[in-house]
């Protein structure tokens, strides 16, 4: 069984690196920041990395299983192509790449919500113990520490520091070397359906009495497991091309900028994985006192959510974007020939 150590407090879940230079990308002071050797640091990594490391190994060990896993293979790559986005920019039509970060960072920035659940006393609900684990500390600094990454946290020198939702933001605008403010934002989300409102709750998918805010906080969690793994896709796509200085400005600075995003939620992945093992490897307890296999409470929630993000969520956000590239396209008088092209580079 594993030695390292698997208790830690929240300020030890929240601390940061010592880093001998911060991150500052088009003026915006980033969280994070550089070792002596200009080496990326990401936030709250002081003890994050190691403690989530140390949970998944005493799960493996303690059950003989493997962590839960979505192959980021199963996702389609992001649409446009880096060819399409390319032949946008060429063509004088950034503004649907534009959109495409904006929206990027919008959603990172609702992405910090997940700090607000209160899990409370987590035990109640499982036979084992879950003392040293994973599960145990998602109230206790790991969901905070999400939260703060994804929005920010903080000031240095009278200003906030930014997070991911800011940090896409900065990349976009050093990327086009410009700020958007002349684009309406508001309307562009709307063609693209952010801000629509969250629809009807839908149905529970566990026993009656199974708690409802365990299975609302498993069901986050398992939502924004498939959105963080799936964004690795992102991720390669915006810096291939935000990499092509003939095309974007920055000289590869908006590129560094994605790198470092797509280091900050390595530990997002990790925490979600080691934690929703540990509840898929324990026995489930009831209000009633009866108790469920947690591979059984897990594969039901796990199954429909990623036939949504591999089905419907990806159709609806392929179909968002084409909206928005049609938009821009017929500001252009040859706006039809562009489409025509646009659509030739990749399948529709």
């Amino acid at each position: 069984m594993t030695t390292a150590q698997v208790e830690f407090t929240e300020p030890e879940l929240l601390a940061d690196p010592a880093i001998a230079m911060p991150l500052i990308a088009g003026g915006v002071r980033c969280h994070g920041g550089f070792d002596e050797r200009g080496s990326y640091l990401p936030p709250r990594t002081r003890f994050r990395t190691a403690a989530i490391a140390a949970w998944s190994e005493q799960n493996s060990e303690r059950f003989g299983t493997e962590l839960v896993d979505a192959p980021l293979e199963q996702w389609e790559k992001t649409f446009p192509s880096v060819e399409q986005a390319k032949f946008l920019i060429r063509s004088g039509v950034p503004e649907p790449l534009m959109a495409a970060l904006t929206r990027i960072g919008t959603v990172e920035g609702y992405g910090a919500n997940i700090r607000l659940l209160q899990p409370g006393n987590l035990q109640r609900h499982f036979v084992e113990d879950i003392r040293g684990t994973a599960t145990d500390h998602l109230g206790r600094g790991l969901f905070e520490a999400h939260g703060r990454d994804e929005a920010g946290w903080g000031e240095a020198a009278g200003q906030p520091i930014a997070g991911h939702r800011d940090m896409w933001f900065a990349a976009r605008d050093i990327a086009f070397d410009r700020a958007c403010d002349d684009i309406d934002i508001t309307a562009m989300l709307a063609r693209m359906g952010i801000g629509q409102g969250a629809g009807s709750p839908k149905e529970r998918l566990l026993p009656a009495d199974i708690s409802a805010d365990l299975e609302v906080m498993v069901t986050l969690m398992i939502r924004v497991l498939f959105i963080e793994i799936s964004a690795f896709h992102t991720f390669a796509w915006a810096e291939e091309w935000m990499s092509d200085t003939s095309l974007v400005g920055g000289e590869g600075a908006a590129a560094r900028l994605v790198s470092h995003i797509r280091a900050d939620e390595t530990p997002h992945v990790g925490y979600l994985r080691a934690a929703l093992s540990e509840m898929r490897d324990r026995t489930w307890v009831g209000e009633s006192g009866r108790t469920y296999p947690g591979t059984s409470m897990i594969e039901r929630i796990w199954q429909p959510l990623l036939a949504a993000s591999l089905g419907p969520a990806r159709t609806e956000g392929r179909a968002a974007t084409l909206r928005e590239i049609e938009h821009w396209c017929g500001q252009h008088r040859n706006g039809n020939d562009l489409l025509a092209e646009f659509h030739a580079l990749g399948p529709r």
